[in-house]
């Protein structure tokens, strides 16, 4: 059985945002990226969040509840010559705070996601999403989306 679902609600991340953004992501065990809330790591994603918020195309969101952060992920419009010159909505870092998952915010994410990529005439949304996370792709799959790409990476750093 569900839990009842929340009024939960989505706006653009501020600065003031950072500290539970990035408390979500270090507590992601799946992600194997490096997050920490560790003081000195601040000024790593503090640069971060001030490129994406220069970058007309990338936007990062906050899910919130009570005042409180529950949820976050980014989007980047990109447009391609191919598909006709179509211009598609990339949604990448999707988290929702461990104790609330399954209470809807993440449907929530999602459907706002559709809805902006709707109003601004994309063609299509896609994301990626490791293959460890099985619940992740389950939930996906329930709201909408198709696998239907193998993504690859080369890692840098």
């Amino acid at each position: 059985m569900h839990a009842p679902k929340l009024n939960v609600s989505i706006r653009t991340a501020n600065r003031e945002d950072l500290p539970e953004i990035i408390a979500l992501f270090a507590s992601d065990p799946i992600g194997g990226h490096g997050d920490t809330t560790a003081l000195d790591a601040y000024p790593d994603y503090l640069a971060a969040f001030e490129r994406i918020m220069a970058t007309p195309t990338e936007t990062l969101y906050v899910a919130e509840l009570d005042g409180a952060v529950v949820g976050t992920f980014q989007t980047t419009v990109l447009t391609t010559l191919s598909g006709r010159g179509s211009s598609n909505l990339l949604i990448e870092a999707v988290q929702t705070r461990k104790d609330m998952r399954g209470r809807g915010i993440g449907e929530t994410m999602m459907r706002f996601a559709v809805e902006s990529a709707r109003q601004q005439g994309l063609s299509k949304i896609q994301l990626s999403s490791n293959k460890a996370r099985v619940d992740a792709h389950r939930f996906y799959e329930r709201v909408g989306f198709e696998p239907s790409h193998l993504a690859f990476k080369i890692r840098l750093k």
